[in-house]
């Protein structure tokens, strides 16, 4: 990266501290764990628990990080009876924006108790202004919803237990 003068002293590199705790803020909002910006020549990634991609500004996440992970702590002996209950989940395929029904007003897709057929639309995850439609990969009824609409998924998520 090319040497800048600006407010950062002497290291020469000018980072714009208030964009770095914006972008940990969405980290923390969304439930993403990566968000990376590119402007011209000079690039950020921010990552949760992975501190900040750049030569200069790793104490901006600091303070975020240990927040998250705080806590993360808490729920430990739930998340082991969570993942019982979620064996055989539908996941999400991709990171995305999550739909439960096929356009605002309509109708959810599938409710709890719901039957459902292998092969049927069960919600839509949108990734790049693309809707992808997610399918029952078998044959049940649908025990439980784990995301809500609208809501950002990340790849692998939990989405519908279909038991």
């Amino acid at each position: 990266m090319a040497e800048r003068k600006g407010s950062a002293g002497k290291s020469g590199m000018n980072v714009d501290t208030s964009l770095v705790r914006e972008l940990a803020e969405m980290l923390g909002d969304t439930g993403l764990t990566e968000i990376e910006v590119e402007d011209g020549d000079r690039k950020i990634r921010v990552s949760r628990g992975g501190g900040v991609a750049m030569a200069a500004a790793p104490a901006p996440m600091a303070a975020p990080a240990a927040a998250a992970a705080a806590p993360a702590a808490a729920p430990a002996a739930e998340s082991a009876a969570a993942e019982a209950d979620m064996a055989g989940a539908i996941k999400s395929p991709m990171v995305g924006t999550v739909y439960l029904a096929p356009e605002p007003g309509a109708s959810d897709f599938v409710k709890v108790g719901d039957s459902v057929k292998e092969g049927q639309t069960l919600l839509i995850v949108e990734a790049m202004k693309v809707m992808n439609p997610i399918a029952a990969d078998k044959a049940g009824t649908v025990k439980s919803i784990l995301v809500e609409n609208a809501q950002p998924v990340e790849f692998d998520q939990p989405l519908v237990v279909i038991g």
